[in-house]
């Protein structure tokens, strides 16, 4: 609806490529410097905050980026499972056939055969909160068995870290190499990000007025994802009412949905 309206050809805040904001692009550069030498990264945010987008760059990068050819790339994403499980997806992201009982010793084959290509091996696990810790220090074990060319990378919510720093747990935590945090943004990083989204899908900078994006800002308090849902539902509302321009009526009537209420002002609705 919104690119009938707009006549455009791209999907406004829902476009397929993982560009970087800055603090993205500065993680990424150092994650590329450790996995020269072998290493263990820990990346932390808050829900939103772009490490699913930092996680995509990185894959873009090994499988068509700069990085083609150069480096091979493994996803764990579904980690509420046991040991096991994970190293199915971690074989099957490596296009691995074996038996579940050959599994460990056939991901150490592949680890070497990769290296021997001077290749880097990369292994990211997104939401490695959820990982039970039994299984992550089984993780942990056999990527000790691995060659030292691969750079292995949790992405969590800030009690990954807070797990970690237990005392049972500091044999893992003493393993880190490298350790981020991705901070809310600022308003002027976000608005940056909104002004090159409309640049980039052919929407002017004013499609937005003032009042609107200052209360875009005020509700999405830093995070990207929020803003990205924000300002799309807000063009929605606009092609709906046949308006060229998002006013805070329409920015309103995104934030009158339940979802984008708090806890406290859902339970006060309900009270008469």
């Amino acid at each position: 609806m919104i690119k009938a309206t707009f006549a455009l050809t791209h999907e406004p805040f829902h476009r397929s490529e993982t560009n970087l904001l800055p603090q993205q692009t500065a993680i990424a550069e150092i994650l590329h410097i450790h996995a020269q030498h072998g290493g263990f990264a820990v990346i932390i945010s808050a829900p939103g905050l772009g490490k699913s987008t930092l996680r995509e760059h990185l894959e873009a990068s090994v499988e068509r980026g700069a990085l083609r050819g150069q480096a091979v790339i493994a996803t764990l994403s579904r980690t509420l499972h046991t040991y096991n499980q994970l190293l199915t997806q971690l074989a099957a992201s490596l296009k691995l056939d074996c038996k579940t009982a050959q599994l460990e010793s056939e991901l150490i084959k592949t680890a070497f055969a990769i290296h021997r290509e001077r290749k880097t091996l990369y292994i990211l696990i997104d939401e490695a909160h959820l990982i039970d810790i039994i299984a992550l220090r089984k993780l942990r074990l056999l990527f000790d068995r691995f060659p030292k060319n691969h750079l292995l990378v949790l992405l969590g919510h800030p009690e990954l870290m807070v797990q970690l720093s237990l005392l049972p747990n500091l044999d893992i935590k003493q393993r880190i190499t490298h350790s981020a945090t991705l901070l809310p943004l600022t308003d002027a990083a976000l608005s940056a990000f909104i002004d090159a989204e409309l640049s980039a899908s052919g929407l002017g900078a004013n499609t937005f007025d003032e009042a609107a994006l200052a209360l875009i800002l005020r509700n999405a308090m830093g995070n990207l994802r929020l803003t990205r849902h924000l300002c799309h539902g807000s063009l929605l509302q606009a092609c709906i009412a046949k308006e060229r321009f998002v006013l805070t009526s329409h920015v309103n009537n995104v934030l009158i949905q339940p979802h984008w209420r708090s806890h406290e002002q859902l339970i006060k609705g309900q009270v008469k």
